[in-house]
């Protein structure tokens, strides 16, 4: 079963949504949005933007939460990285003060994120991500995170058929979202030019698991087969989220991103919620408050 998210608030309303909940009946139903609703676009901050800082103890969690609320940003999304003992799960004591700080200073937790490998020969391995999964989903639910990102996996093993990986993905996958589901989080697929290099490869597998509670974090730096305009627009109905990158890549060659043009491809998707900025090199006490002036502009 195909989503697009143009759909859902025409077609279906949201009383019916409710009324069709309470009566305890499914509301499995195509996300989508109705175009236009660019008032509805928040900026949030990736914090992967701050990983040598955060890395080299160069600046805390909670520094960087104070350094995106100063500079006026709607939201963060703070990797679990970043949060002592990973891929342990931290304690609910550091978790509340996270979400504590982060509610005083003005922002939302726009989602959060994990490293999975669905792609492991090793079933065992496959099994342990999908645990870890859950585990960062427990955590995503107490700090209120909408999503939790995963990945597909890191590509083909030797000797396996790429359709037979990706269906260890699904089956990975989809396991990942019946446990969100529980606790009220949704699992928002990554493209990261790995397992996952084209449009088609990740539809099969957002489309191979029929429920509303999987979307895409749509990584616009990641699609390099062919124009990134095209192949971003074909995905925008399908995200959740995002990461809105310095750069993107046309048939393998890098180049700086028409923000403008990705700016429009969001709105005519009728996205509504968080766009995550992320910056890959440089100092982010630098680049971030460059990258989201520009941000902010192409927005006007």
């Amino acid at each position: 079963m195909q989503f697009d998210r143009r759909k859902f608030l025409k077609a279906v309303p949201l009383g019916a949504v409710a009324l069709s909940a309470a009566q305890g009946k499914s509301a499995e139903v195509p996300l989508t949005y109705s175009a236009n609703r660019s008032a509805h676009i928040k900026l949030s901050c990736n914090l992967y933007s701050f990983n040598d800082p955060l890395r080299k103890g160069e600046m805390t969690l909670a520094e960087v939460l104070r350094f995106c609320s100063d500079l006026g940003f709607d939201a963060v999304d703070p990797t679990g990285y970043y949060f002592p003992g990973y891929p342990e799960v931290p304690q609910d004591e550091y978790v509340y003060e996270i979400k504590k700080q982060a509610f005083l200073l003005g922002l939302d937790i726009s989602g959060t994120g994990v490293r999975t490998d669905f792609s492991a020969a090793n079933k065992a391995k496959r099994a342990a991500d999908v645990e870890l999964v859950r585990r960062w989903v427990d955590v995503a639910a107490k700090m209120d995170a909408p999503v939790l990102r995963v990945y597909a996996g890191r590509g083909v093993p030797e000797g396996h058929a790429e359709r037979e990986v990706m269906d260890w993905a699904v089956d990975s996958i989809r396991q990942c979202v019946e446990y969100g589901k529980q606790k009220g989080v949704m699992i928002v697929l990554q493209n990261h030019n790995e397992l996952l290099k084209t449009v088609d490869q990740v539809l099969y597998i957002r489309n191979k698991i029929a429920t509303d509670w999987l979307g895409i974090n749509l990584d616009i730096g990641s699609l390099r087969a062919g124009d990134p305009y095209e192949e971003v627009a074909k995905l925008a109905p399908y995200a959740y989220t995002w990461q809105i990158k310095e750069n993107v890549y046309r048939y393998g060659k890098e180049e700086k991103t028409d923000l403008k043009k990705i700016i429009q491809i969001i709105r005519n998707a009728g996205y509504r919620g968080y766009i995550p900025l992320e910056t890959l090199s440089g100092d982010p006490r630098v680049q971030i408050p460059r990258f989201l002036a520009e941000v902010r502009e192409a927005m006007r």
